[in-house]
């Protein structure tokens, strides 16, 4: 079922607002073409170039556990988009935060594992090939490929994009809501691509330094959860113009986005610790054994135990 959304200048006619978010109303759906079309796009060229990757490389075949990744980020972002999510995204200011979470912080987490970029220079070749050799090693993909960039990115786009009079922009034209989810796609891959994943990039961060840099980035949504979480009155002024009667006041709505936005944010940045700290254990264990392996190639043989002196007969 589609609700359609109908924008004036005052906000939302209260006359089109989906009915009131109850357990029936889960279910609901809406479909939009522009999204469907970049999400079965984005899986047609992923597939293809899987495809293309193993016929090139039949003894290199591109790994299944980064294709179910890239299908798993495709279902966060259709869940955020086309699911209830979706349609009370304009509605409810705690459905939104968790919109934003889901492309941000699972779905980007989930592309950047999926190492599209790394599957695009592995399935290309002749003049094509060297075309994407070329994009790769540009001045722009080295500067975006930079930990430093991606996280000052990250550290900017998140507190203007809750915090600012163009979330509220971004209620009141569709287009731009659209927009930023795109946004927060590429931004939020910027980010996890410094983690996971293995797209070509000039940068490559030690498991130490990955672990700095989450911990590094945990306050930005704390600090965007708590300032809306203590905000004494509702700041956006779309939602008052919608005249909503049903669900939470405007100011526990916004409370509640706020909570989601610290703690749902801090919990997945504090999860992704887990996978970088086992990265950090298996090479530290590598390391051992090569020099345990080093140490056998080098150190000579002890002496060989002599043959006991057999008795002599009596």
């Amino acid at each position: 079922m589609l609700f359609p959304s109908v924008f004036v200048p005052g906000g939302l006619l209260a006359d089109d607002l989906p009915p009131p978010l109850q357990h029936s109303q889960y279910l609901t759906t809406q479909f939009e073409a522009v999204p469907v079309v970049l999400i079965l796009g984005a899986l047609a060229l992923y597939v293809w170039g899987v495809v293309r990757n193993n016929r090139l490389h039949p003894r290199h075949r591109w790994s299944v556990g980064k294709t179910t990744a890239f299908v798993g980020g495709l279902l966060v972002t259709a869940v955020a988009v086309f699911s209830f999510i979706g349609v009370y995204d304009n509605v409810l200011f705690w459905d939104h935060m968790v919109q934003h979470l889901l492309l941000i912080m699972v779905a980007s987490a989930l592309f950047a594992v999926a190492s599209p970029l790394d599957l695009l220079f592995r399935a290309t070749s002749g003049e094509a090939h060297r075309w994407v050799v070329r994009g790769l090693r540009s001045p722009v993909a080295t500067f975006f490929g930079h930990p430093v960039v991606a996280f000052v990115i990250y550290a900017v786009i998140i507190p203007i994009t809750h915090l600012t009079v163009f979330y509220n922009y971004t209620l009141a034209h569709e287009p731009v809501h659209n927009a930023e989810h795109l946004i927060f796609l590429g931004v939020g891959y910027l980010f996890w691509r410094q983690i996971f994943g293995s797209d070509p990039n000039r940068y490559r961060m030690h498991p130490g330094m990955k672990m700095l840099y989450l911990f590094l980035a945990v306050p930005i949504d704390t600090f965007v959860g708590l300032s809306l979480d203590n905000e004494s009155h509702e700041i956006f002024a779309f939602y008052p113009s919608m005249h909503r009667t049903w669900g939470p006041s405007l100011l526990l709505d916004l409370h509640t986005g706020g909570v989601i936005m610290w703690v749902g944010g801090d919990t997945l940045m504090m999860a992704a610790l887990i996978p970088v700290a086992l990265e950090w254990l298996h090479m530290d264990e590598r390391k051992a054994r090569r020099s345990d392996q080093e140490l056998d190639r080098f150190m000579p043989d002890p002496d060989p135990v002599p043959d006991p002196v057999p008795e002599s007969p009596r």
